[in-house]
């Protein structure tokens, strides 16, 4: 992954002017933290390794989430890192980039458990997170309730046993109840709707009664699906860990959540026609949208891909060589530095709220998001057009120029 976002940076530089020492400095993250923390479960203690990247802080406070999962590693968190950093660039918004997380299989472990193993993260990573510091948020199988559980944890070690707002602020994506904020739950996946329907609408390509094709269907893949649905769109195919399933007439978006909700995937769910991997990626269709992990379309397949546009709603899930031919397949594609800022973007207007004691309604930051979020997207493609460049690039030329400007005024 961090070989994926390397070679985009150094595409995107021969397109602009880029300060070499600003350069210099992002391509090294501030701050690598490893750490090997021990929990006692059952008796027995387990030692568990967890990291945060902290990747730059020229705009403000490190931001960025706490994954769990077996993959989990230091070059991974890196790369994760940067491009919180330009997510956080192009929105706007007084973060830098950061990332981390448990390499852990959370299939293994109790309620329980993981209760007690994010208490301990937490304490572990107590010295390197704050409110003016570092802001973690929720990520790959972390939720509010575990945001919740580490927010107690730093106010009792703390010993701001009163919860204020300013130290709920410490972490977002947190349950509304516990200082959390409206629309983050959904945020990721709306911001990713929302950047395909602008995207339609310069180019001047009716949603209506369109297909599309979804890999992954939690939180991102969901509400992605049901704004979708709202344009009149129909979801042709969806994978997730379990498998994938094709529908020829579609599929009821709700019930298929209903199902997972209740049977953990998509897995045995009659209503569609089991499929392979390499199946899925051969399906034409009018929108594909990665939204599970990284590298899935490949040297390997990318000749397979028969689509009008692809959005990644993933990180990375497009391989560099492949983004190559996709260029000469005249296939475009939103970036996932901007199709799926959403979620930071909800995480900044929650810190806000708890920096000022503020509880703003959901109409409001529903309101506030898709302003911006399509704000957004009408500079990056603006800034595409003007110089020829692709979306992708375009994002990495105005958070250059956003950084540059950060970085003179310290080093001149």
């Amino acid at each position: 992954m961090l070989s994926i976002i390397e070679k985009q940076i150094q595409r995107a530089i021969t397109k602009t002017n880029v300060n070499e020492n600003l350069l210099k400095v992002l391509k090294n993250p501030m701050n690598k933290i490893e750490i090997n923390f021990p929990v006692l479960l059952n008796d027995k203690i387990e030692i568990f390794s967890g990291y945060r990247v902290q990747h730059n802080n020229y705009l403000g406070p490190f931001k960025g989430g706490l994954r769990y999962h077996p993959t989990v590693n230091i070059n991974e968190a890196n790369a994760l890192a940067q491009w919180m950093t330009y997510k956080c660039c192009i929105q706007d918004i007084p973060f830098g980039g950061a990332k981390g997380g448990i390499t852990i299989d959370v299939n293994k472990y109790s309620k329980t458990d993981i209760e007690k193993i994010s208490r301990n993260f937490t304490k572990a990573l107590y010295p390197y997170i704050g409110t003016n510091k570092d802001i973690p948020a929720p990520d790959v199988n972390t939720n509010s309730t575990i945001m919740d559980w580490m927010t107690d944890e730093y106010n009792n070690i703390s010993g701001n046993f009163n919860l204020t707002s300013n130290m709920k602020s410490v972490f977002t994506g947190k349950s509304i109840d516990f200082g959390g904020s409206y629309v983050r739950q959904e945020a990721t996946g709306r911001g990713v709707g929302l950047t395909i329907k602008q995207w339609a609408e310069k180019k001047e390509y009716n949603l209506k009664g369109k297909n599309y094709i979804i890999q992954g269907f939690g939180n991102v893949g969901y509400y992605t699906c049901e704004l979708l649905n709202s344009y009149g769109m129909n979801l042709i195919a969806v994978g997730d860990h379990s498998g994938y399933i094709y529908s020829e007439e579609g599929f009821n978006t709700f019930n298929l959540k209903d199902y997972v909700a209740e049977n953990g995937s998509i897995k045995n769910y009659q209503h569609g026609k089991s499929i392979s991997k390499e199946d899925f990626f051969q399906l034409k269709c009018n929108i594909l949208i990665p939204s599970a992990l990284e590298l899935q379309i490949t040297k390997e397949n990318v000749n397979s891909i028969n689509c009008d546009l692809i959005v990644e709603a993933a990180n990375g899930p497009i391989d560099f060589d492949a983004e190559e031919i996709l260029e000469q397949k005249n296939i475009p594609i939103i970036p996932d530095i901007l199709a799926n800022s959403g979620g930071v973007l909800v995480s900044y207007y929650e810190w806000l709220q708890n920096k000022r004691d503020e509880y703003w309604d959901e109409k409001h930051i529903r309101n506030k998001f898709d302003e911006k979020i399509e704000d957004t997207f009408k500079k990056m493609y603006s800034l595409s057009v003007r110089n020829n460049i692709s979306l992708r690039d375009a994002c990495y030329m105005y958070a250059f120029n956003k950084l540059e400007n950060n970085h003179k005024r310290r080093y001149g």
